[in-house]
């Protein structure tokens, strides 16, 4: 166990260390925060601190540094490699900076801040991209759900029947996300969010306290176990790194920082919120990381057992480490941390994309009708998606999610160029992003599916391309913008 710990310590030196060099960088002032200055009592509503980071943390949490890092535990321990080191240098910049961004920007949704700065071409890019994203995962975190709720209702009771149909469960996530997304931010979100965000912590906790006190279950060390364990000879790059996902680093938070931007009732609270939550989600995807190598048999160094769990569902894999954890301590936690919280999540997934939608064409959302003019769209939308296989939904989006987090990196990369400051801060990260994300493209089945004899080498050549291409445009580009006019054209 002395990795895992190694990498926790290093996890929480980084938001003391990093973090405050990023802050430093970025540099918070005293300015008049869009909460303050707009305040329309339905998504800009003043949030203290402690209560940002809680919604922020649920908002960004969901099954993602669950699932996506029991999934990364395929690999074996040098998944907390790169769920430290990403969450470190590329995850807690890329949320600081897009939730910071957007407050610095009238609390603008993440693609309307990319227009910004990068170009109208890019922001429609973005539009597009975040609205796909956030319905793939507003669905995600529906369909997810339901199946763990038919799981332990099923295994409580030994039984089936409607309480055990998984769509049915669905349909009730999914008209509970509707209501959600149009009603005021500090009606629901506000005021049970933080007890939810409370309820993941706790079961994180509970797993790793279930596992260290077990001498049943061992942590395997980095330095015995530096190889790909992955059953299935799965390369390590990008596969690893796009799987783990919200793990170490999301483009799905950018589209929710907004949500909490538009909260904030000082920018010095930015790094607690959004650099802060996502060390957070880093911590307990270790933990999901860890309880995924400890708990399962290896047979010939390969990752056998929680091959064969995860192919039980992640319901059934989510259920039994609780289950072999905490007891019916943890199966009563896993109802409220593993259904509940996802649920948090999809639903302010559904709320960012009216909200991208309402930037976009321009509509205000004070009026309810106008709100319900989005919201039954998109709900609509995401129900057709819940009808797809949920394993082919969760590779489509991890790809757009971290395609995504890898443009958020450059639209950063050009703010801070801008600005006079140091660009290298996002620029590195975006460039290592762009490696994984073309890589990932080219070689994944759902995807180009060609060998990584080709797919490496792609990959590399668009990294060091889209490099040099940020570099050649802030060479040409006038480094002293007027904001104001850029601002006042970014619906054009």
């Amino acid at each position: 166990m002395i990795t895992f710990f190694i990498c926790l310590a290093i996890l929480i030196a980084g938001y003391f260390i990093y973090g405050k060099l990023v802050e430093n960088v970025f540099s918070p002032d005293d300015r008049e925060t869009p909460a303050i200055r707009i305040n329309d009592g339905v998504d800009y509503v003043v949030m203290p601190e402690w209560k940002l980071f809680l919604v922020q943390l649920l908002n960004i949490a969901g099954l993602g540094p669950i699932f996506g890092a029991m999934q990364g535990a395929l690999w074996g321990p040098i998944v907390f490699l790169w769920i430290t080191f990403g969450t470190i240098f590329a995850g807690g910049v890329h949320d600081y900076f897009s939730g910071m961004l957007s407050e610095r920007n009238e609390g603008y949704s993440i693609s309307e801040v990319s227009g910004i700065y990068m170009g109208k071409v890019m922001k429609n890019i973005m539009r597009l991209f975040s609205v796909i994203l956030l319905v793939m995962v507003g669905t995600v975190f529906a369909v997810g759900p339901a199946g763990l709720i038919t799981t332990l209702i099923g295994n409580s009771t030994g039984s089936t029947g409607i309480l055990t149909n998984t769509r049915m469960w669905t349909l009730i996530i999914l008209a509970y996300y509707f209501l959600a997304t149009f009603i005021s931010i500090d009606k629901i979100i506000g005021r049970i969010y933080p007890v939810f965000g409370v309820c993941l912590i706790i079961m994180a906790i509970g797993v790793i306290i279930g596992i260290y006190t077990n001498p049943a279950f061992t942590i395997p060390e980095l330095w015995n176990n530096f190889t790909n364990m992955h059953p299935a000879g799965t390369p390590v790059w990008a596969f690893m790194f796009i799987t783990v996902a919200c793990g170490a680093i999301s483009g799905f938070h950018s589209t929710q920082s907004p949500l909490m931007a538009r909260c904030m009732k000082s920018e010095k609270q930015g790094r607690f919120v959004f650099y802060g939550a996502m060390t957070a989600e880093g911590v307990i995807a270790l933990i999901w990381a860890a309880a995924g190598c400890a708990l399962y048999a290896k047979t010939d160094g390969l990752s056998t057992g929680l091959q064969a769990i995860l192919a039980n569902g992640q319901s059934a894999a989510i259920y039994d480490v609780c289950l072999q954890t905490m007891g019916p301590v943890g199966v009563a936690l896993a109802m409220i941390g593993v259904i509940v919280c996802p649920i948090t999540s999809g639903d302010t997934a559904f709320r960012s994309a009216r909200l991208t939608l309402a930037d976009w064409i321009g509509m205000d959302q004070k009026p309810f009708g106008k709100r319900l003019t989005l919201c039954v769209p998109l709900l609509a939308a995401g129900l057709v998606i819940s009808f797809l296989d949920y394993s082919v939904v969760w590779r489509y989006f991890s790809w757009t999610n971290q395609t995504l987090a890898m443009i958020v990196l450059w639209t950063a990369s050009m703010y801070l160029y801008m600005e006079k400051k140091c660009y290298w801060l996002t620029a590195v990260p975006a460039t290592f992003m762009s490696a994984v994300s073309a890589t990932y493209f080219v070689s994944a089945p759902e995807c180009l599916h060609l060998p990584i004899s080709i797919a490496y080498p792609v990959g590399i050549i668009v990294a060091v391309a889209f490099l040099a291409f940020f570099l050649y445009v802030i060479y040409k580009r006038d480094p002293h913008p007027d904001y104001s006019t850029l601002k006042a054209n970014k619906n054009k």
